[in-house]
């Protein structure tokens, strides 16, 4: 999805009635704001409809389009709001265009109850595809071809990606600036939102209620998580956080996956790579450096974990930046993730 940088990305948001006002404002926020003086690029986001006529939502609120269907056509990107009834069919008009989009290679992108939209045009079939927890089981009744993964936060299948319900919908868009525009213009944005840049793990570690000795255990943990934040260059083991959160290693990395939804050390690596993302976009490092910064020890061990994270290699992500033209200093400071 990548845009010429000649000039900005295009965005479709699709709108039709039933669309939830939490999505809009979510696409709105991520790729409506004018972000180019903190070095954001530059994004056309337009409402495209079936009709001039403003959009109702849910609360008294409406949406005014001001592109036609048509405008998928020329789209880099298109964004499915989620559903305030995950039952409501979309017009037909609607589904048209997206299967269209689809058809030329468009990533299309829809948040929580959105699958439920692709789905009804098809584009699912066949394929993984995530929604709330909730509801994966009337998604399954209710379109029985598509493959619904249960605990992710975001799915990404042949150019077509659904998110989890709610906040893991901003996770998917500020992931699709991260990978489209870099890490860098993603964790500007998702400062300017006041919410993390990305967040790791599953569902799962939003479905069951916490106890108090969950909330006291959770605390120790995000101080340990803190600590490994500010250290990244440095070697760390499940039994030294496990030290650090003051428990055993088993019952350490127990409560770590409940509480993030992976492993100490799944969760580590993605922070390392995160950084060493920050690194490549800011600054001339060589890779050996900057596989040290961030304390994957080798260039070689960066490159695997990029290559398993990011389907790239440390070198293809830093050329693919500078062609979009993202701007570096020599070795700029970079801060924590």
């Amino acid at each position: 999805m990548t845009a010429p940088p000649s000039r900005p990305a295009r965005i479709a948001l699709v709108a039709f009635p039933g669309i939830r006002a939490f999505d809009v404002s979510v696409i709105t926020e991520v790729w409506g704001v004018d972000r180019t003086d903190r070095g954001v690029p530059a994004f056309d986001l337009r409402r495209a409809a079936d009709g001039p006529e403003p959009v109702p939502l849910r609360g008294g609120l409406s949406l005014t389009p001001d592109r036609a269907l048509a405008w998928l056509d020329r789209a880099d990107l298109v964004v499915v709001p989620g559903l305030d009834d995950h039952v409501t069919p979309a017009p037909a008009p609607v589904l048209d265009a997206l299967r269209r989009a689809h058809g030329r290679g468009t990533p299309i992108a829809a948040l929580c109850g959105g699958a439920f939209t692709l789905a009804q045009a098809g584009l699912l079939d066949g394929r993984r595809a995530v929604t709330h927890w909730n509801l994966t089981e009337l998604l399954t009744e209710r379109h029985p071809r598509v493959s619904v993964v249960r605990d992710a936060l975001f799915v990404h299948e042949d150019n077509i990606w659904t998110s989890a319900g709610t906040a893991a919908g901003i996770d998917l868009c500020l992931h699709l600036v991260r990978t489209n525009h870099g890490a860098e213009a993603a964790a500007t944005i998702a400062r300017s939102m006041v919410t993390a840049p990305f967040r790791t793990g599953t569902q799962a570690q939003f479905i069951e209620h916490p106890t108090p000795r969950a909330d006291r255990d959770a605390d120790a943990l995000a101080e340990v998580r803190a600590h490994a934040l500010t250290r990244l260059a440095e070697p760390h083991t499940v039994a030294g956080l496990a030290a650090l959160a003051g428990m055993s290693p088993r019952t350490f990395a127990r409560q770590f996956q409940a509480t993030t939804g992976t492993t100490p050390m799944r969760w580590l690596i993605t922070q390392r790579v995160a950084a060493a993302q920050k690194l490549l976009e800011r600054t001339d490092l060589a890779l050996p450096e900057v596989a040290r910064r961030a304390g994957f020890g080798s260039e070689v061990t960066m490159r695997q974990h990029f290559a398993a994270q990011l389907a790239t290699s440390p070198r293809d992500y830093r050329l693919a930046f500078r062609d979009a033209g993202g701007g570096r200093g020599v070795d700029t400071p970079v801060p924590d993730p």
